[in-house]
């Protein structure tokens, strides 16, 4: 594996470790894709530096199990701040 590829998967580990960033954010930061951030930690860390790669797991699992709990809070908070229709009619 190339030395840079090594570092990257350190680094992302460390960050999502520190920030417990999700994978979306994780890619977002270091400018790669969302499939290469899982890459990095399930595969090339777990050769690297396993112990690290078992806390990064752990916090993406965290993220993971969370996400639809996000997504719903989301979701209200778009419908929060939309105003609500002019009614169209005269019979309205």
């Amino acid at each position: 594996m190339k030395a840079y590829i090594e570092e990257r998967a350190v680094e992302v580990a460390n960050f999502i470790i520190k920030s417990n960033a999700t994978v979306r954010e994780t890619a977002k930061k270091f400018g790669i894709s969302k499939s290469t951030v899982h890459k990095d930690v399930t595969e090339r860390l777990v050769k690297i530096n396993p112990k690290l790669a078992v806390e990064a797991r752990r916090v993406l699992e965290m993220n993971k199990s969370e996400r639809h709990i996000r997504g719903g809070l989301a979701t209200k908070e778009k419908y929060l701040t939309l105003t609500p229709p002019k009614p169209m009619g005269k019979f309205c």
